[in-house]
This record gives C-alpha cells, structure tokens and sequence, in this order.
C-alpha cells in the first residue's frame, strides 16, 4: 500500500452545518469530464464536413485535427495530474477547463486548416488538465459513503460521452461543423462559474518540493512520440524512417524517465502506484479494454457509412442504441455490488460481453449489409459491457491509492485509456488496410476486425479477474 499522506479540503464546513452540496459538485465535475471525453470522439463524424470547409487541403494534413489532440491529450494527462495533486486541484481543474472552453470557440473560427490544428492542440492541454483533477476532487470532496457510487455516476458520463459522440456530433453537422466545437462554450462558461463557486481545495500538502520538470517533459515527450508513431505509421510505413524515429524516440525518452523515477525525490510518478495491486491490474485491464473499445466503435460507424450508405445524422442515430444500454446497465452493475459481487468480477463479465459482441457482429457480417440483423444485436451486447465495466473499471482503479495520489493515479488510468483508444484505431486501420465499400474484400476485412477486437476483449477480461474486490468505505 502507498503511504497516505495529508490532504487539505476546503468547504467541509458546507456539510457540517448541513449545506450538502455534493449533488451539485458531482454535477459540475460529470459535466466537465463529460464535455472533455465527448470532443475526442464527436469531431470524428464532422471530419469530413471539416474537410469541405478547408477547400484544398490533403487528408494527410486533415488527420492532424484528430491525431493532433490525440497526441497532446495523451502526452499531458500525467504531468498535469501532477502538478495538480502538487499545486492545487481546484486551481488545475479551473486551468483546464479556461482553456478548453476558449480554445473550443476559437476552433469554430480557426482561419486555416493549421490554426484550427493548433488551438485542437491547445484544447487537448486543457482536457489534460481536467480530467485528472476531476476525479480527484470527486474523491476528496464527496463524503466517503458516496465515493464509490459517485465515481461510477462520473465513469458512466465519460463512458456514455465516447458512445454517444457520433450520435451529438451527426446532428451538429447538420447544422455547421462549427457547431461541434461551439457546443463546448455554454457548457464550459456555466461547468466554471459552477466550479468557482462549488468546488473546495484539495492538494498534497505533505509535497512542499516541485515534481520533476524535466521527468515530466520527457514523460510527455515519451507518449507523444509513440502516439505520433502509432498514428501515423500506417500512412508512413511502419519500416520507414519517420516511424522508426518515433518509436525510437519514445524508447529513449521512457528509459530516461525510469531513471528519474528511480533517482528523484519527487518523481513525476511515483513508483509505489504500481505495487498498488488494484491500480496495476486497472491499467493493463483499461489498456486493453480501451483497445477493443477505440476499435468497436469507428468500425461500425466506418461499415455504416462506407457500407451501408448512410448518412452521418442516420450513423448516430444507429449507434445510439448501444449507448442506451450504458447507464441501465452500470446501474445494475452498481447493485450487484453492492450485494457482494466484486469489482474485477464484474469487469470481467462486462469485457467477456464486449468480446461477445463483437464476435456477433463478425458471425452476422453479410455482404449486404442489414443493420438490424447484422450490427445491432452485437452492439446491444457491447453496449451491455461497457455499461459493466467501464464504470467499476474506473472506480477501482484509484481508490485504493491515498487521496493524496488520486489526481496522478487519476490520469495514470486517463492516460492507459487514451493509449488504447489510439491502438484500437490503429488496430483496425492496420486490418482494413484500403478497403473501401465496393471491393471485394471490404466483408472480410470488417469480420477480421471483429475477431480481433473479441479477442482483445478476452485478454482484458482476463486480467480483469486480478482486480480483485473494491475496498470499502470506512
């Protein structure tokens, strides 16, 4: 076990005199990492529709708006974590959620293609920001008799955001592609006047050092080199000189980063997390699930589209069933916890669902392609999973780490997340190669997808079984 060490949390006096504001906290904190996991799924729809209103640009150069925040998102969360669990949660959280806002409204009116990719960039640094300091005050501002549901009301807002991405971001399109980034402000401004107002302190007053700087810049160097590698590599060649570069680059940078992890006062993570069984086992379980998952879903909208001819509006619509089954289930899920079913049982049983459904949709593939019989039971299944897993997933995955830590465990997780998000897509890039709607192999290729997605599914439901059981509130 890590050693606990003080927490300073301001606004307890609220609850002592009776003011109860934790609904609202939780309120403003789902909100937030709502909002934030949203914008990394919901601009996949609008691509296109981006594409058209930068007239002249290349896909090479229009991936940028993707990968760009892919990179930085992942390449930030554990220094920012950092800095907060340092520094102040409440004070990083604000950061980051300024930021996002603002740089949000500035992508809707981003002049050229290269300006709307970096103020993308500058988006992913305030989601970086937020996502770890929100779970942190989650679970130092909630009383401790709610910590665990509260942090599956907030795993299921995040979870239902990916799903639900492309259902949001088809209707926006309808309207303007601006609108996917302007959908941010409204909730931005009223997410951050709520937080201002709302949300107590909370920082590790025993750290009085500062984290290692030139750890953390080697750390985000290190994952931004191997996301660059990961999604680029397809269209670089995964033998060619940039690529190998890159995976070059993040090796030197992560052996660098061991180094100061072992030798420095205040390492930018701190290597007793991992001997933390349940933090471990959550993030080799939420790499791999979060594998399968990035997977999933951009190929059944890809099958939709390409395949089956429709619409980005109808494509939402359609996956939308999936994330209805989310919150039912997490819900269920939430009970049979509380009736004695542990915390890595029911991950695994959510996972072996994920896998399960997969396998559906690569057993009911069809060359003409009928979205009733061949997509939507498999992804009701998926959707069942995900709705089992990935809330307790994420419950688990830091509350055996003291509070102190939770903001740095906090963006440990975020950060094995959004690393498997980027190998499922390269994943599945790598399977489908070019296959395109109307080319003979075009039904081979999806069910291989499949396949392989159900046996990541496996592999995560498998080590889901070492988290073991979530520890219960004093």
């Amino acid at each position: 076990m890590v050693n606990s060490s003080q927490t300073v949390v301001g606004g307890s006096a609220d609850q002592s005199q009776g003011r109860d504001r934790s609904d609202l906290i939780l309120l403003v904190l789902c909100a937030a990492a709502f909002m934030a996991m949203l914008d990394v799924f919901v601009v996949n729809v609008a691509f296109t529709a981006i594409g058209r209103g930068y007239p002249g640009s290349s896909l090479s150069d229009l991936s940028w708006v993707l990968n760009g925040y892919t990179i930085v998102y992942a390449a930030l969360l554990i220094p920012a974590g950092r800095m907060a669990d340092r520094f102040g949660r409440k004070a990083g959280f604000l950061a980051g959620l300024a930021v996002f806002t603002l740089a949000s409204l500035a992508c809707a009116f981003g002049p050229t293609l290269w300006w709307l990719v970096g103020f993308r960039a500058l988006q992913a640094a305030g989601a970086a920001a937020l996502t770890p300091t929100s779970l942190g005050l989650l679970l130092t501002a909630m009383p401790a008799a709610r910590r665990a549901s509260s942090v599956r009301v907030w795993a299921t807002s995040s979870s239902v955001a990916a799903a639900l991405g492309p259902v949001i971001g088809g209707g926006l399109v309808k309207i303007s592609w601006q609108w996917v980034f302007l959908v941010n402000v409204p909730i931005g401004v009223l997410a951050l006047i709520g937080a201002m107002v709302l949300l107590p302190e909370s920082k590790d007053a025993a750290i009085t050092r500062i984290p290692d700087i030139l750890g953390a810049i080697a750390l985000a160097l290190a994952f931004g080199s191997l996301a660059l590698a990961l999604v680029k590599g397809q269209e670089w060649g995964w033998s060619g000189n940039a690529t190998l570069s890159a995976f070059a680059c993040a090796a030197i940078a992560f052996a660098f980063v061991v180094l100061r992890v072992l030798r420095h006062s205040a390492p930018i993570v701190d290597p007793a997390l991992l001997k933390v069984r349940s933090f471990f086992y959550s993030n080799v379980t939420a790499l791999l699930f979060c594998t399968a998952f990035g997977a999933v879903l951009p190929s059944v909208v890809l099958r939709l589209e390409s395949s089956a001819h429709y619409s980005a509006l109808t494509t939402g619509l359609a996956v939308a069933p999936g994330p209805v089954m989310v919150p039912i289930f997490a819900a269920v899920g939430q009970r049979l916890a509380r009736r004695g079913v542990s915390s890595g049982a029911l991950v695994a049983i959510g996972n072996l669902l994920v896998a399960v459904g997969a396998a559906v949709m690569a057993i009911s593939a069809s060359e003409n392609v009928c979205y009733v019989t061949d997509l939507l039971p498999g992804w009701l299944i998926i959707g069942v999973g995900v709705g089992f897993s990935l809330p307790n997933l994420l419950a688990t995955a830091t509350v055996d780490l003291p509070p102190a830590r939770v903001s740095t465990g906090s963006a440990v997780v975020n950060t094995s997340r959004q690393l498997g998000y980027v190998f499922g897509v390269t994943m599945l890039i790598a399977i489908l190669g070019t296959v395109t709607a109307g080319s003979a192999d075009a039904l081979t290729g999806f069910t291989r997808s499949w396949w392989a997605i159900a046996a990541v599914g496996l592999c995560s439901a498998a080590t889901a079984l070492g988290i073991g059981s979530m520890k219960r509130p004093a």
